[in-house]
């Protein structure tokens, strides 16, 4: 029985060290395009954000083979309305996939709605 026991904890912490590697490894990705992208701290537990340095954008960041969207959409909304820290919009990849982000419609028009003013 102990065997089970430590392989159920030793898969919860792999994949904790998997979130935390993908937050990480986005942090780095948005830093590299410019953009002053901080992780939060490691097992905050819904404390702090994933990621905060995007003006208007909460990030929620998911690092798994197999993602739920609407439940991570619902987290990222809960978490918005908690930080009051933008749009709620979900980051997340698969294992040797690129980032996909994934936002609501009327969140991804208002977004892009000020960029287009911003050109003229």
């Amino acid at each position: 029985m102990k065997p089970l026991q430590m392989g159920v904890a030793l898969t919860g912490r792999a994949s904790q060290r998997k979130g935390r590697d993908g937050e990480l490894e986005l942090a780095r990705v948005l830093q590299e395009y410019g953009y002053d992208v901080q992780p939060g701290r490691a097992q905050s537990y819904g404390e702090v954000p994933d990621l905060t340095g995007l003006s208007g954008v909460h990030i929620e960041c998911k690092r798994v083979e197999r993602l739920n969207v609407p439940e991570a959409m619902k987290q990222a909304v809960r978490d918005t309305e908690k930080f009051h820290d933008g749009a709620p919009t979900l980051f997340h990849r698969r294992n040797r996939q690129g980032w996909l982000v994934t936002m609501r419609l009327s969140d991804w028009l208002e977004m892009y709605q000020i960029a287009e003013k911003r050109r003229t």
